[in-house]
């Protein structure tokens, strides 16, 4: 490759990083997941399409046909110039964020066949990813947060390994949440045992530090409680929201 070609490959990929709803997509299984859940994947960037093309072909058969028509090479050293850090598979996408509307559309469909995993005000975004990949694996309708903390973040993708694209995810304000029973995790809570989860529900989890907020708590329909060792402060949110999918999906059977 010439450098006149690089440089037009860094161009393009400079401007279509600031098209409305670009998101980063790091690695080849963020990729993956994208393309194999119906992402809007517009550009791929690799510094060596034929090992992508390998990857791909051992690990997701099904995504080939996609990468080929998509995966684009670009030395090594110019991609390093394009993201905060290169991945070890050396690969590296733009994607479509869903939109707003659209996300909403599927959290607020009722009946729900799964429930929504709400997140309060989180602050860690590798937990937050944890948690959408959990919701993903389990099937939850979506994963919803409120704060500041932004769900599509690049390194909360990458903690996702890209499942975003397999549930819905969306920040919204509490007065905004979708409809359904609220069951607000809080150890003031009954035992989670002796409570099955609807598949309605909305899976409330508070800060990592803090816990659910008073108004939250306020308007929950059950609070409900993990038992816990005494002396032990807390379950990490991922952890947490794991045993929470895995209690409602074990009352199905």
């Amino acid at each position: 490759m010439n450098r006149t070609d690089e440089d037009g490959l860094v161009r393009a990929w400079r401007a279509a990083e600031r098209e409305p709803g670009a998101v980063l997509l790091d690695g080849f299984h963020a990729l993956k997941h994208a393309l194999r859940f119906g992402g809007e994947v517009r550009r791929v960037l690799t510094a060596d399409r034929g090992a992508l093309l390998a990857l791909a072909g051992e690990l997701a058969p099904d995504v080939v046909p996609a990468l080929e028509g998509l995966a684009v090479e670009l030395p090594e050293a110019a991609l390093r110039g394009l993201v905060p850090r290169l991945h070890p598979t050396g690969v590296v996408a733009l994607a479509a964020r869903p939109g707003v509307e659209a996300n909403r559309a599927v959290l607020g469909r009722l009946p729900r066949r799964a429930p929504v995993v709400l997140l309060e005000n989180p602050r860690n975004l590798g937990n937050v990813g944890a948690v959408i990949r959990l919701a993903a694996g389990f099937g939850a309708t979506g994963v919803v947060t409120t704060g500041d903390l932004d769900p599509w973040h690049p390194n909360v993708l990458r903690g996702s390994a890209g499942l975003h694209f397999a549930t819905a995810v969306e920040r919204l304000a509490l007065p905004e949440l979708p409809d359904g029973p609220l069951y607000v995790l809080d150890p003031e809570g009954a035992d989670i045992r002796d409570m099955p989860f609807p598949d309605d529900a909305l899976l409330a989890f508070g800060t990592e530090r803090h816990g659910v907020s008073a108004e939250l708590k306020d308007r929950a329909d059950r609070l409900v409680a993990v038992p816990m060792r005494p002396g032990v402060s807390s379950f990490n949110l991922a952890t947490s929201v794991g045993m929470g999918l895995f209690h409602w999906m074990s009352g199905k059977r």
